[in-house]
């Protein structure tokens, strides 16, 4: 089967330090010690450990400052995946594959959907009975016997979203939220509570208002990632689905 999305040749290396958010000394095989982009907004908690095995790709493109962008990082044998953008193309693949039959039957998917003045959502399904809104969230965060929790940090955008698809279900419309298994170790995800209460109880508040919550499986490898099944959310109060 082909990956959903396919890396191009990985290099291994070893985790030095991640800093300032978004960067990360990564020291290659060859014992050189680069500079590499951390493309992850959160706290990427328990993959962030100085000597964890990575692996990081490099661009040609020279307007880039860095070229180099940490991509996998090993937890406790897991692979996970800190590329938390890379979630939409995962899930576009999975919405097209009908890995969720309560949001197939679309006739056309648009990305990246502007929803009033100052938000975005990733995908508007439009469909004979109307438009379905879905956003996505990456899920890195594995806190043991396989369950993850979202956010690892408090996150005013998450709740943001949130919020945004319980206004779209009050106003007859359906919406979305896909949690996506960023972390090889996690067969389920509930919202982490004692991180962000807040998202957690719009979350609960979202639900029971009609939002429909879905959790995605996936291989990670480093030489791709693949949408193979739905898993179970926790913890929200999804009603009868």
């Amino acid at each position: 089967m082909a990956w959903h999305w396919a890396f191009d040749q990985l290099q291994q290396g070893t985790l030095q330090r991640r800093y300032k958010r978004f960067l990360a000394d990564v020291q290659l095989t060859s014992g050189e010690i680069v500079v590499a982009h951390c493309p992850n907004t959160g706290a990427m908690r328990g993959c962030q450990q100085p000597g964890s095995t990575v692996w990081i790709s490099r661009s040609d493109n020279p307007k880039r400052k860095l070229p180099w962008t940490l991509e996998l990082v090993e937890d406790n044998a897991s692979l996970v995946c800190v590329h938390s953008a890379l979630a939409n193309s995962v899930a576009e693949a999975a919405l097209k594959e009908g890995v969720f039959p309560q949001l197939s039957g679309f006739d056309r998917l648009q990305r990246e959907v502007k929803l009033g003045a100052n938000t975005r959502l990733d995908f508007k399904l439009e469909a004979g009975a109307g438009p379905i809104w879905v956003e996505v969230k990456a899920v890195s965060w594995c806190v043991g016997g396989g369950l993850g929790q979202f956010p690892d940090a408090v996150s005013v955008r998450a709740l943001k979203h949130v919020q945004e698809l319980a206004n779209l279900v009050s106003a007859d419309c359906r919406a979305a939220l896909i949690f996506c298994a960023f972390h090889s170790g996690i067969q389920r995800i509930a919202p982490a509570a004692e991180v962000d209460p807040a998202y957690a109880e719009a979350l609960a508040c979202a639900v029971k208002a009609g939002v429909e919550v879905y959790g995605l499986g996936l291989e990670i490898s480093p030489q791709g990632l693949r949408a193979t099944r739905p898993i179970a959310i926790e913890e929200c109060d999804l009603g009868n689905r």
